[in-house]
């Protein structure tokens, strides 16, 4: 990691996670708190099972950060906790690892880890905005949330009489990993918010997908291939989008980037910094009803100027749907006898059934 920190960021005093969260992030946030208690039940099953095991194994097994230990990413995480006026500055750990990652972990007292691949990959304005994108998760309660999503998954296909498997599991899974990544987009709100420095931002991203070479990339192409990806190809495209996402937690670094352009764009970025923004004493009254307005404008948004082949096969109604669907069906049903023909003609007779 390299540069040193020199700009002065201004703080947000009492400032509510919902100030960066993603209105689809948030609803489904929203939904959890309201089950009063449910939290704390699965804080008291996390104890029960792995949550020591873990901050143990990484006490043992990586560098704690501190005054004496990576003093640099302790004065980049006091900073942050200073801007987004933390209650509590959770422990973070490097750990070993040429893979450039970060992650939240933990329930009752949640930490960070930072691999040092991602260390030597970022410069200490990069490494800010992933610190404050890591503490966006904490302070939100992503870790309890998750980890309380996937225990009930397990549970729910651990057991033969809980009426849930084969593609009724997978349905489920897609929608949570659906939220997880909507909670990424809201980390990197969070992130943009602790750095306050834009370009720093989108400069996470491009090495996040290039690697360290920035003198290859440019950040105005690398924002022209969310368009071009947005809106290239046909049905076949737009299917196989959804596939390629399927099971990922996070999104695209060139999709992360537009939607962190986006939320600039519009103005959200600049309303926190103006100071216009939730605080935590306003969490208990939140309008739910809001958060559900939020996020489904959100989703309208993007559903009506997506220019997705897919979506907008969506948009022109059932029968594009069922036009697009049936032209793929039939590319492939051609493809496939085109297959078998090859198979009849090289082998002088059917294949085997």
């Amino acid at each position: 990691m390299t540069e040193t920190p020199v700009l002065t960021r201004r703080p947000f005093p009492g400032i509510s996670s919902r100030a960066w969260e993603h209105p689809a992030d948030r609803i489904a946030l929203t939904a959890l708190r309201r089950l009063k208690g449910f939290d704390q039940i699965l804080k008291v099953l996390s104890g029960m099972l792995r949550e020591r095991q873990h901050r143990l194994l990484y006490l043992a097994s990586a560098a704690r950060v501190g005054p004496r230990q990576f003093a640099d990413l302790d004065a980049l995480l006091e900073d942050c906790v200073a801007v987004l006026d933390a209650p509590v500055e959770p422990e973070l750990f490097v750990l070993q690892s040429p893979t450039a990652n970060a992650y939240t972990i933990g329930m009752d007292q949640p930490f960070i880890v930072i691999t040092s691949g991602m260390y030597d990959l970022m410069s200490a304005e990069e490494m800010r905005f992933i610190i404050g994108h890591e503490l966006g998760h904490a302070l939100s309660g992503h870790a309890v949330y998750r980890t309380m999503l996937m225990h009930l998954m397990r549970l729910a296909s651990s057991f033969g009489f809980i009426p849930i498997g084969g593609w009724a599991l997978r349905a489920i899974v897609a929608a949570l990993m659906e939220w997880q990544r909507k909670s990424e987009l809201s980390g990197d709100r969070a992130g943009l918010l602790c750095s306050q420095d834009f370009d720093a931002a989108i400069r996470v991203q491009l090495k996040l997908a290039g690697g360290g070479r920035l003198d290859k990339m440019d950040s105005q192409a690398f924002l022209a291939q969310a368009r071009e990806y947005d809106r290239t190809g046909d049905m076949r495209d737009g299917l196989l989008k959804l596939l390629n996402l399927e099971l990922r937690t996070h999104p695209f670094s060139v999709l992360r980037a537009a939607a962190l352009t986006q939320w600039v764009d519009s103005g959200g970025y600049g309303a926190v910094l103006g100071g216009d923004y939730p605080r935590r004493v306003e969490d208990e009254s939140a309008s739910w009803s809001d958060d559900v307005g939020a996020a489904a404008r959100t989703y309208r948004d993007g559903f009506d100027q997506s220019e997705d082949p897919l979506v907008r096969g969506l948009r022109d109604g059932v029968s594009g749907v069922v036009d697009g669907v049936g032209r793929v069906a039939t590319n492939a049903a051609d493809s496939f006898g085109r297959k078998v023909a090859g198979w009849r003609r090289a082998n002088g007779g059917p294949p085997e059934s």
